[in-house]
């Protein structure tokens, strides 16, 4: 007849079997998104236009889906969307944008609760 060890020689957890070493994901259902925002200024309109006319030759399919065509030139909202979708923020200050604020916006939910939604602002000190 086999006897068992105390329980104070027995081991505190049990040996990890083959089993427990593969795990399978996990799923929280959790819904996130997260949404940044560039609130930019036009601070030369001709060299943003200028810009862009040359931005929409280059990337012609980026430029009609933002309704430029050779025919209907683009206007200056249309100009920055186009530069702003080619072009990094350091990029879009030298061709006349100026970042006027950034939002970044985070919300995020269970299947069975109201989302959560978190905002951020960071306005840029004015250069003296």
């Amino acid at each position: 007849m086999s006897r068992l060890p105390h329980p104070s020689l027995l081991p505190a957890l049990p040996a990890p079997t083959e089993r427990a070493a593969v795990r399978r994901p996990f799923d929280l259902r959790v819904h996130a998104q997260r949404i940044q925002i560039d609130e930019l200024i036009v601070t030369d309109p001709r060299t943003v236009l200028a810009h862009a006319r040359t931005a929409a030759h280059q990337d012609p399919d980026t430029a009609a889906v933002l309704g430029y065509s050779p025919t209907a030139p683009l206007t200056l909202p249309a100009a920055a969307a186009l530069l702003c979708a080619l072009h990094e923020p350091d990029e879009l200050a030298e061709m006349g944008l100026h970042i006027e604020r950034h939002t970044t916006r985070v919300s995020a939910a269970t299947q069975h609760r109201d989302p959560v939604v978190l905002e951020l602002f960071n306005v840029p000190d004015e250069e003296s």
